[in-house]
C-alpha cells in the first residue's frame, strides 16, 4: 500500500524552507481571513459562475462534452434555484446565466 501523506521533514533544518512554510502560512491565513469577512452570498456567487465558465468550456470543446457541461449546469441550477433570493443582488444575473447556458446546452446537442 502506498503511503500518500505529506514527507516528513523532520530533522531538516533549512532556514529556506522554514521561511517559505511560514510565508505559506501566513499568505494562507490572510487569504482565509479575507473570505471570512466576504459576505457568503458574494462567495457562493463567484462559485456559481464558475460553474457556468465550466459548462462553456465543456459545451465549446471539440468535439463538446455534453456529459461534464450537463453535470457544471444542474449543479448551476441547484444552486440558483436552490438558493433563489438567497444569492442577493447577484440571484436575477445568475439566473439569466443560467437560463443562457441552458439554451446553448440545448442549441450545440441540436447540432450534434
Amino acid at each position: 500500500m502506498t503511503d500518500n501523506s505529506a514527507p516528513d521533514h523532520s530533522g531538516i533544518d533549512d532556514p529556506d524552507i522554514d521561511a517559505d512554510v511560514d510565508a505559506a502560512a501566513e499568505v494562507l491565513a490572510e487569504a482565509r481571513q479575507r473570505l471570512a469577512e466576504a459576505p457568503a452570498d458574494l462567495v457562493v456567487s463567484n462559485h456559481a459562475m464558475g460553474l457556468y465558465e465550466l459548462a462553456a468550456i465543456h459545451l465549446t470543446a471539440a468535439p463538446p462534452n455534453l456529459v461534464e457541461a450537463a453535470l457544471a449546469i444542474d449543479a448551476l441550477g441547484c444552486l440558483v434555484d436552490g438558493l433563489g433570493e438567497r444569492l442577493g443582488e447577484n440571484h436575477e444575473v445568475l439566473r439569466d446565466a443560467l437560463e443562457n447556458i441552458r439554451l446553448a446546452f440545448v442549441q450545440v446537442k441540436n447540432t450534434l
